[in-house]
């Protein structure tokens, strides 16, 4: 069994009871916030005896003080034949009022020890610590899995708010709680008479009466020598056997003192099994340690978040599990369909693939990447394979590469399609693994292998055209993800370009919809989005949404793209027909990968065409003037330099520091904007060795050229694209 299923199986079994411990946990850490904050703790150097002096001075017929883990001295005395416990001042002996023990109830603690159920319910309890502990480990393998190696632990974390609270707060609280769980479990030992903390017997000791008087506590010189910040308990000599004697409980041990001579009749050092134990209680309750209590508080109520945020993100992986419809048996298919996917996403696009297939006559099957294998019928055979964290195969597919590296090729094509996130420095190397390990073993491919970025319907639509064209018959894949709620975005403005080329592009502006229950569509959020998200538009007659970058965010109280028209664009010949006051529908699909992270580190923002426009919203709302440098490309200025007035007002306003462009088609231009990078080399440099933030948005042949460009300009300081990348310095936005 895989460490994700250890670690959802065992959240999802036993996490009801894990939240429980954990809520009553924080509630008990309450307990020494309040005793540290109802009296004065004792000076650490205060001697024992002196203590004595100051407490039997104030308060008669003394029998017990006791040092609290606080540092609060609690005095047990009795006022004629009623026995009371007051706080001290340690620093003369003052009553300062009654103690109390806790004021929880006393259901929360048993609550907590052993579930309200006596012994059983401590064994459970020990058994759910025990849970905990398996949980963390499980955790904190799959988050170095998933933010892709030990180095990357502190890396911005992807994925849907679920994932992302998960994540979050797994990688803050992930070494208390397995600290907590490993000290449950000791407590418990000793609880269930697993590990006795002391199996030697009190020696027999008594003190001998010499006809002397009683020497009071002060002059015992046994305590003249311990210090009141290792007291635990002090209890007096009783006043009706005179052979009996003074017995202390210090943090090193116990001892016990003759009342005539002040002198130790027989010391015991604590036992490690009772170090390990009175460490394990302050770890895991906070004693002592008030500041600790409060963080022990904090990673208590944190299991609940823990437990709602994986049962949602178990939910939703339940929801993409696959489902394929329409599979021939494999012996009788002349298509197979091989499948690698973490997260289920991919098996989407697998059966937009079958399907489109089978509408051709095909008989196709689809099963995960680890049953691969061949059959006389077989005549072409696709594998689509997801990457995950640092390059690693998803978990259910961990030994297919093992698999398909030992099986004899044949003459049948295997084509490799990738998914994955460019953000990430290993951006598909899974299934690059795949396809190498394919060719190398002799498979031929009908394909090259491609890789898809962030899931992008569009570029897996492209692929489909291509494979068409290789099978020689007709084909077309329109992948349909789930589309969350929509909402209607009504034209505001409109701004006309007419390319060189001969392509329309504008800049529309929509506006936002007010915030109100009428329009706001259930677990949909409205109110927040920025610069570099995406707005995903659903065209009439088809239920495939395309994305476009946002050149504004929600402080901009509009939504505001560039579209260029597309031959035969669905999508783009809809949008470029709209005129202020026709509506789209649209959705917000966060892209937090590109986003800027808070800081002042320059940035230094590259685009071509329409890939200006999420670089545009990022300087528009530069209300903190970050130095900002702008390589913009294109083809004519006359004709394709989008948002070119916004741009020069912006360098007057300050919120771009510089501009350098580049535009191909004119004389003197300057070219591409990758010659510009070149030309611009040295402060190139200079602005990535003060730590500046890259972001690059366009086409992919532009992107490709960029990072070219930028590896041949840092090849000097020893930095490359991949090098920012890995840093989270370098992300993009492809089109």
């Amino acid at each position: 069994m895989s460490w994700k299923a250890v670690h959802r199986w065992l959240g999802l079994t036993l996490g009801t009871l894990a939240v429980v411990l954990g809520m009553t946990g924080a509630l008990l850490a309450i307990d020494p916030v309040q005793q540290a904050w109802e009296a004065p703790a004792a000076p650490g150097d205060l001697p024992v005896a002196t203590l004595v002096e100051r407490v039997t001075r104030s308060v008669q017929d003394v029998e017990e003080i006791r040092r609290l883990p606080s540092g609060a001295i609690v005095v047990f005395s009795f006022a004629g034949d009623q026995p009371q416990a007051s706080y001290v001042d340690p620093a003369d002996g003052r009553v300062l009022g009654a103690w109390h023990a806790s004021a929880l109830p006393r259901w929360i603690k048993n609550l907590h020890r052993s579930l309200l159920l006596g012994d059983a319910g401590r064994w459970g309890a020990a058994g759910i610590a025990l849970t905990m502990g398996v949980l963390c480990v499980s955790a904190l393998v799959l988050l170095v899995r998933r933010m892709g190696g030990w180095r990357r632990l502190g890396a911005r974390v992807r994925g849907t708010l679920a994932q992302r609270i998960h994540v979050v707060t797994g990688r803050v609280v992930l070494a208390v709680l397995c600290l907590t769980s490993i000290t449950a479990l000791t407590m418990s030992a000793s609880t269930l008479g697993l590990m006795e903390l002391d199996p030697r017997p009190e020696p027999e000791v008594l003190s001998v009466a010499t006809g002397q008087p009683d020497l009071p506590g002060a002059q015992l010189a046994a305590l003249r020598s311990l210090a009141v910040k290792d007291l635990r308990k002090l209890t007096f000599a009783g006043t009706t056997d005179p052979e009996d004697t003074w017995k202390v409980a210090m943090a090193q041990g116990q001892g016990w003192i003759d009342r005539y001579t002040g002198q130790m009749l027989a010391w015991q050092d604590a036992t490690l099994a009772q170090r390990i134990y009175d460490l394990a209680v302050v770890l895991h309750t906070g004693e002592a340690a008030w500041l600790w209590a409060v963080v022990l508080g904090l990673v208590g109520a944190s299991v609940l978040l823990f437990w709602w945020s994986g049962v949602v993100i178990w939910w939703q992986a339940r929801r993409l599990a696959p489902h394929i419809t329409g599979n021939s048996p494999p012996a009788e298919a002349d298509v197979l369909i091989f499948v690698a996917s973490e997260g289920g996403s991919t098996w989407g696009f697998a059966q937009t693939l079958q399907d489109a297939l089978m509408r051709g006559g095909h008989r196709v099957h689809t099963s995960a990447l680890e049953h691969f294998q061949t059959t006389p019928a077989t005549r072409q055979v696709f594998v689509l394979a997801a990457t995950y964290g640092e390059g690693q195969a998803p978990a259910h597919a961990s030994q297919a590469l093992a698999q398909i590296a030992k099986r004899s090729a044949s003459a049948v094509p295997v084509t490799v399609l990738g998914f994955g996130d460019r953000q990430f420095p290993a951006f598909c190397a899974f299934a690059k693994a795949v396809d190498q390990t394919l060719r190398t073993q002799g498979w031929p491919a009908l394909l090259p292998l491609e890789c898809i970025h962030q899931q992008s319907g569009q570029q897996f639509a492209r692929w489909g055209a291509d494979l068409a064209q290789a099978l020689g018959e007709p084909l077309v894949l329109e992948h349909v993800p789930r589309v969350p709620p929509t909402v209607a975005l009504t034209l505001v403005a409109r701004q006309d370009y007419s390319a060189a080329s001969g392509s329309a592009t504008v800049i529309l502006r929509f506006a936002w919809p007010e915030q109100g229950p009428g329009v706001r569509p259930r677990g949909h959020r409205l109110t927040r989005f920025a610069a570099g998200d995406l707005v995903g538009v659903v065209p009439p007659g088809s239920a495939v949404p395309r994305y476009y970058s946002l050149a504004s965010g929600w402080e901009d109280g509009f939504v505001e793209i560039c579209v260029r028209q597309m031959a035969g664009g669905l999508c783009s010949t809809h949008l470029l027909g709209l005129q202020p006051g026709d509506s789209i529908a649209a959705f917000i699909r966060p892209n937090p990968s590109f986003a800027l992270p808070r800081g002042r580190r320059p940035v230094l923002l590259i685009g071509a065409g329409t890939g200006v426009a999420p670089l545009a919203g990022f300087i528009r709302r530069n209300d903190r003037h970050i130095p900002m440098h702008l390589y913009f490309g294109g083809r004519d200025p006359a004709r394709d330099f989008y948002f070119g007035p916004e741009i020069k007002r912006w360098l007057e306003e300050g919120r771009l520091a510089t501009l350098q462009t580049a535009f191909s088609r004119v004389p003197n231009g300057g070219g591409y904007v990758q010659d510009a990078l070149r030309r611009d080399a040295e402060r190139v440099r200079a602005l990535v060795a003060q730590g500046a933030i890259v972001r690059v948005c366009g086409g992919r042949a532009m992107a490709q050229g960029v990072a070219e460009a930028l590896d041949e300009v840092l090849a000097p300081l020893q930095w490359s694209t991949s090098a920012l990348k890995a840093k989270e310095r370098y992300a993009e936005d492809i089109f």
